[in-house]
């Protein structure tokens, strides 16, 4: 029988001449049965004495001459004993196991979001945090991978592209809630190993340096007039950046604050226990300026119960703006501030405690200002609040901060008078 060629096939399909079968030789056949629209190739053999049939492929996906090589491969395997056939349909089995257990498979970003839910969200007084790193780092890292298919060459991986974005702090983080994340898999035994077991923070950003960074007066000028006159920084921001300043407070305190925290009437903020890193409950006297500030967020927020309500409906449903939107907006300022080294939020508080200092406030005082708890045995026995202290500390601490907004003389009486 003559072989087949791709003249005489082309001319079938286009005169739609539909057959059965022809050979080609070797047990290789083109079938057009009726109601097909393209022929394919068949491989017939025998094994075991019985005769056996296999589709290969359709012809436009497979050529002549490559269908040709295809039946020699499986006519020299049936000749060593194989059944082609029943190869097939194990591969195809084994692919559709696989295809099972890739629908099944728990990924990464699963598992990361379930540890969210069940061990954050309603625990920790700033559940964003940790939603941040998840959605900035972790996700597009590694989110996408099962989780017992994660090596540590991911992790490093990882944690190299955050120290090399310049944020080693950072990636001690990532490297700290990804162990965290896998352990709670272990416990609920969804897999048997940590991939970041053999990671120390050396590995990740490395120690973690005390910062020193203030920002002098003339910085703060800089800061007040760039504030203004930065594109997309909305007022909202600049009051609350003006109120982080006087409050000496953490960032997450103010920005999770409800209106039913603060007395402005009374011009006292009474910040809770559960929301306070170090546990202590603290009321802050509001001074004058900063009850302004407070009055004129309190129209902008809607009748919100939030201070400073999220702007935009997250999917992960937090209903204050969230942790990272902040350090966003100072990106901005700081474009308007050449010549000035860089700070972040958090250099908000050392600000305020260095010029606490400056204007002669006692050292304990200024302490309290930041809430922190007296250190020795004096912070055991002495459980006195300073509250009266303090209102008069943050009182010329926010006259002077509004000397320098205005770019007045800023001279301010010092408390102590052996400091001028």
């Amino acid at each position: 029988m003559a072989k087949l060629t791709d003249i005489q096939i082309r001319a079938w399909i286009k005169a739609g001449e539909h057959f059965a079968g022809r050979s080609d030789g070797g047990g290789l056949y083109l079938c057009f049965p009726e109601n097909y629209s393209i022929p394919f190739w068949r491989f017939r053999y025998r094994f075991a004495g019985k005769q056996r049939a296999m589709v290969i492929d359709t012809y436009s996906e497979l050529s002549l001459a490559r269908a040709r090589e295809t039946a020699k491969e499986m006519s020299a395997r049936v000749a060593l004993g194989y059944d082609v056939s029943g190869e097939k349909q194990e591969r195809k089995a084994d692919a559709l196991k696989k295809m099972e257990e890739e629908k099944h498979a728990l990924r990464v970003s699963e598992l990361a979001a379930e540890y969210f839910e069940r061990q954050i969200l309603n625990r920790w007084k700033h559940p964003d945090i940790l939603r941040r790193r998840i959605d900035k780092d972790i996700n597009p890292n590694i989110g996408h991978l099962r989780i017992e298919d994660v090596k540590a060459w991911h992790i490093d991986d990882m944690l190299q592209k955050i120290v090399q974005r310049g944020a080693p702090t950072v990636a001690n983080d990532v490297l700290r809630w990804t162990r965290r994340i896998f352990d709670y898999g272990i416990k609920r035994h969804m897999l048997e190993t940590n991939p970041t077991g053999a990671f120390e923070i050396a590995d990740a950003g490395g120690q973690e340096q005390s910062r020193e960074r203030w920002l002098s007066r003339e910085e703060l000028i800089q800061f007040f007039q760039a504030m203004p006159m930065t594109k997309g920084f909305s007022r909202q921001n600049e009051l609350t950046m003006k109120l982080l300043l006087v409050f000496c407070c953490r960032k997450m305190e103010l920005c999770g604050a409800r209106w039913e925290e603060f007395d402005l009437d009374e011009a006292v903020w009474h910040l809770p226990a559960e929301r306070v890193k170090n546990g202590d409950a603290i009321d802050i006297p509001i001074p004058a300026p900063a009850l302004e500030w407070l009055k004129e967020l309190h129209r902008m927020s809607c009748n919100s119960q939030w201070v400073l309500p999220a702007r935009k409906m997250q999917h992960r449903m937090i209903p204050h703006i969230q942790e990272s939107t902040l350090p966003v907006a100072l990106a901005k300022i700081k474009a308007n501030m050449p010549g000035v080294p860089n700070f972040t939020i958090h250099d908000f508080r050392r600000t305020a405690r260095s010029h606490l200092a400056a204007l002669g406030v006692d050292p304990v005082v200024a302490e309290r200002c930041l809430n922190h708890r007296i250190k020795g045995v004096e912070g055991i026995y002495n459980r006195y609040q300073y509250f009266d202290e303090r209102k008069q500390a943050l009182d010329l601490w926010a006259n002077l901060l509004v000397s320098l907004e205005r770019g007045e003389d800023y001279n301010v009486t010092p408390l102590r008078k052996d400091i001028g």
